[in-house]
């Protein structure tokens, strides 16, 4: 068995000093993650800095093999500590923040209002890939404002990558090109949009759960299309913004599933009126 790389010294100090970090409640699933190296094992939700720190070294070690750790973990465990408490350090003073004053200053909600982008929109409904949206649920972000408030609280030295760079970078710099690609937003516009949230939704091997969940969001959008839809049997002035004519084919093809009776989204038993059954009531 290979030598322990760290000693009991070494834990008493890094425990003692992540003790006030900002990120002791953080799963340290998330903490390896976020520092791009070899993953922790452990991925209960309480797996957290603070499970371990007021733990002797003898302690921790035991707790780590009643999980069925091996002791080379230990050392793991305090290398991710280590190198997150690295990039916590020089922002310390944030924990003395309101939360409050973090939201009133954080530039990414002033340029969320700029452009329209509500505070409250689910991440469920954006076109983030599967990693980031996972890591989101980790750190229990359901929405776009929780996104930007938990960047803004993150140490600006800890290496983040993928779609959760990409949707900081675009809304740090209002970049409707990379926008559009992550969120139903319409370039030269504001807000967010039903159209380009089915265009996004047909991307997927199975559109309709997210297409049903973009409805309850935008249903006055949806109420648009429905009347169009009722009045020449097509949708077609609305998707022209898609500015793809074989995209445009597709999200009309869910819109008629999503409108037309029998496509699934009203109920099929005779006098049951579900939510969808009281939606498309003429």
């Amino acid at each position: 068995m290979a030598e322990p790389k760290y000693t009991e010294k070494d834990w008493d100090e890094i425990r003692t000093a992540f003790a006030s970090s900002i990120m002791v409640d953080t799963q340290i699933s998330s903490l390896a993650q976020n520092l791009d190296g070899p993953v922790w094992p452990v991925k209960a939700k309480d797996e957290t800095p603070a499970k371990y720190i007021d733990m002797s070294y003898d302690e921790a070690l035991e707790l780590l093999a009643l999980k069925g750790q091996s002791a080379d973990k230990f050392d793991l465990l305090i290398s991710i500590l280590k190198e997150t408490l690295a990039f916590d350090t020089p922002f310390g003073d944030m924990v003395e923040q309101t939360q409050a004053a973090a939201v009133r200053d954080n530039p990414l909600l002033k340029n969320m209002s700029r452009i329209g982008i509500p505070e409250n929109f689910p991440i469920s409904l954006t076109a983030l890939g599967s990693d980031t949206v996972e890591f989101c649920k980790l750190e229990h972000l359901k929405t776009l404002g929780e996104f930007a408030v938990f960047a803004q609280g993150m140490s600006q030295n800890v290496i983040i990558g993928g779609d959760f760079r990409k949707l900081l970078n675009a809304l740090s710099n209002i970049d409707e090109t990379t926008l559009v690609e992550i969120l139903p937003f319409r370039k030269g516009s504001k807000g967010l949009h039903l159209v380009e949230a089915l265009g996004q939704a047909v991307r997927l091997p199975n559109p309709m759960p997210k297409a049903r969940e973009a409805i309850v969001w935008f249903l006055d959008d949806f109420n648009l299309l429905r009347k169009e839809f009722a009045e020449t049997g097509a949708v077609v002035r609305q998707l022209g913004v898609l500015g793809n004519v074989e995209l445009e084919k597709k999200v009309s093809d869910l819109v008629r599933q999503l409108i037309r009776p029998g496509s699934g989204t009203t109920p099929t038993e005779p006098g049951k009126k579900g939510f969808f059954g009281r939606l498309f009531k003429k």
